[in-house]
């Protein structure tokens, strides 16, 4: 539906009573809240009567509140993002442990992949690609595919997890130490 004159007269009239543009469209039928918000606009439609809704709000005396406490921040902990704390987070330095010695196989004793028995070593020695790659065939260790030198190259021990590690020294004596400040 357009806009005819009546409707645009009931429409201010409306306005000026304090209706909300939801109510306004609803009882003029056939327009929607957009198009009566859209039409008041464009009148330049701007003063309105105060709504029963509008004075109770403004009438009624705010309760009384109790004052509540202020929020204070959370306390952070020293952590492993404290650098004052860091090194005591930090892994020992391990010592260092050489690499196994590569075993020399005799010629006569180098089998390919196919050659392999269901006993024998199959760590890979030499470049795939080339002429004299081979296996090492000793006798393996019983659930693994190596011989024990070889397991002992490919398996290292788990390394306990950081956060299962103790730290050796008491946090908060570092923390203190951390600020107190030093005589010159």
């Amino acid at each position: 539906m357009g806009w005819t004159d009546e409707r645009v007269e009931q429409l201010k009239r409306l306005w000026a009573e304090g209706l909300s543009a939801s109510q306004i469209a609803s009882r003029l039928g056939g327009v929607t809240r957009n198009a009566v918000i859209g039409k008041i606009h464009r009148l330049g439609l701007s003063g309105r009567a105060t709504t029963s809704r509008t004075k109770s709000h403004r009438s009624r005396p705010r309760p009384n509140t109790v004052p509540t406490a202020k929020r204070t921040a959370k306390t952070r902990f020293a952590g492993v993002g404290n650098p004052a704390l860091r090194a005591l987070y930090q892994p020992e330095v391990e010592s260092f442990v050489p690499p196994a010695e590569e075993i020399e196989i005799p010629v006569h004793e180098r089998k390919t992949l196919q050659q392999l028995t269901e006993s024998s070593c199959r760590w890979p020695i030499g470049d795939p690609q080339s002429e004299d790659f081979h296996f090492c065939n000793r006798t393996k260790v019983p659930g693994l595919p190596y011989c024990e030198v070889h397991a002992r190259r490919a398996y290292q021990p788990p390394q306990p997890r950081r956060r299962d590690r103790e730290v050796s020294e008491p946090i908060v004596p570092a923390i203190q130490a951390s600020r107190d400040p030093v005589d010159a």
